[in-house]
């Protein structure tokens, strides 16, 4: 345990929630209203409509320890998103659904040392009412009680072999990871460690990419190469649309896989199993199996993380909502695992909103991924996937703008399994991760890297 983890133990037992009104705080860029009736105090604050506008509590407390902290808020302009910033250190991005009235958002957990501590809520999407926030120090957890069985009875060995190994590293180690072989190395040649997971995008072998640019990706490669290091692999799919790339210079033919750039409609097309783009969704996900044959026949277990960002709605596999994005999450399933048999499938789901889960029996691992500058803990988010899974799933950060501090992970409780930092302009990118912060990361006992995982898959 690390010395900060150490010294908020047994911090639990206090039992006092602590509110802060809104329009008590120091108040820059916005205002104090009162039309919105149903308000805390004496009005509520607004004007959350420019980057730098915010509010900012001063808290003084008594003794070092976690929080939860509650935002009172109301969505009357739409789902929106707000930042939280702790001692001007990590950030976290809180989501903020629609509302009609006044509701209560979670902002996770924070950590709270004693003395004078300074929280801000800056603007982000913007155009939303703050009322109040509350901090109730946090109780402690329980064990976590993982299920010890994959939801695809077609799973074997190799499988078996990867997902028993990352349930004994759970609460205990975190894996680091990078998303592209290119970066990956980057790192081994930048801080002298390797990533023990390397991601690899499936997304030129989609057919609608292949027959316009050819057969180039080199991503299964890749991921083989790592396996036989000793890696670790986790594979998404940018799926470019089967059909209906609208191809132009806005929405060039290979950003396919987003909304904005085909007329795909994923739900019209589950709803007819006879149609010709239902048959193209089938052709294309026979054409991703080929290439997971692939690395089943090479021996790699393979971290499946398919419609990835579902909830979003910026990739068309979302863009119909959250019935569409999970039938087609079980028709990938049943077609890939039953079909297609392939055993060596652990399946990543990738949002947080309940409404959008396929279930516990269609899903291995929660994830989520978080760009936030600061190398924050990305404590809503756990808390959140804690939730969805009742914890009774790993939890990944399967994609991440920076790479989270160790230290801060452990005081928090935030298990997460892995992060995976995104490439081109994240890993490389002072403003997300330092070299000298990459260097703590990846010397920390906390984090795992390549040559500290070697036989995971032989013992």
């Amino acid at each position: 345990m690390c010395a900060l983890a150490s010294r908020i133990a047994g911090t639990f037992a206090q039992s006092t929630t602590l509110k802060f009104e809104a329009e008590n705080g120091v108040l820059s860029g916005t205002t104090v209203d009162s039309v919105q009736s149903g308000y805390s105090g004496s009005g509520y604050v607004t004007g959350f409509d420019t980057a730098g506008d915010k509010i900012t509590f001063n808290v003084a407390i008594d003794a070092t320890a976690l929080y939860d902290i509650g935002i009172h808020y109301a969505g009357i302009y739409g789902e929106k998103k707000t930042t939280l910033v702790l001692n001007s250190g990590s950030s976290n991005e809180i989501s903020l659904p629609a509302t009609s009235t006044w509701a209560t958002a979670s902002g996770g957990q924070l950590l709270l040392t004693a003395g004078d501590n300074v929280l801000e809520i800056i603007s982000n999407w913007g155009w939303y009412l703050v009322d109040y926030i509350t901090l109730t120090p946090a109780e402690g957890r329980p064990p976590h009680q993982i299920t010890t069985e994959l939801v695809n009875d077609e799973s074997g060995p190799t499988a078996y072999k990867l997902y028993n190994y990352l349930i004994s590293l759970y609460g205990k180690k975190i894996l680091s990871g990078q998303q592209d072989l290119k970066w990956a190395n980057w790192i081994n040649d930048t801080i002298g460690k390797t990533p023990a997971l390397l991601s690899v995008d499936l997304m030129d072998y989609s057919p609608s990419r292949v027959e316009r640019q050819g057969d180039i990706s080199t991503a299964v490669e890749d991921a083989i190469a790592h396996h036989e290091k000793g890696g670790i692999v986790s594979v998404l799919w940018h799926w470019n649309a089967p059909i209906g790339l609208y191809d132009t210079s806005e929405n060039p033919w290979w950003s396919g896989f987003y909304t904005r750039a085909t007329d795909f409609d994923v739900a019209e097309a589950l709803a007819n199993p006879s149609s010709a783009n239902y048959t193209l969704l089938l052709r294309d996900i026979d054409a991703i199996a080929i290439q997971l044959k692939r690395l089943e026949a090479a021996g790699v277990s393979v971290l499946f993380r398919p419609l990835h960002e579902a909830e979003g709605g910026w990739f068309w596999w979302g863009a119909e909502g959250p019935d569409a994005a999970k039938a087609l999450w079980g028709l990938v399933f049943d077609r890939l695992g039953e079909y297609h048999g392939l055993s060596n499938l652990i399946w990543v789901w990738n949002s947080i909103a309940e409404d959008w889960y396929p279930g516990d029996d269609l899903v291995d691992i929660v994830s989520a991924d978080v760009y936030a500058q600061g190398h924050g803990v990305m404590s809503t988010q756990y808390q959140q996937l804690l939730k969805l899974g009742n914890d009774t799933k790993l939890i990944a950060a399967a994609e991440v703008g920076s790479a989270p501090m160790p230290d801060m992970l452990q005081a928090y409780g935030a298990d997460w399994l892995w992060f995976c930092v995104w490439g081109d302009s994240y890993i490389n990118n002072d403003d997300w991760n330092s070299i000298e912060v990459l260097k703590e990361i990846y010397n920390s006992e906390y984090v795992l890297t390549l040559d500290e995982i070697q036989g995971w898959a032989t013992s």
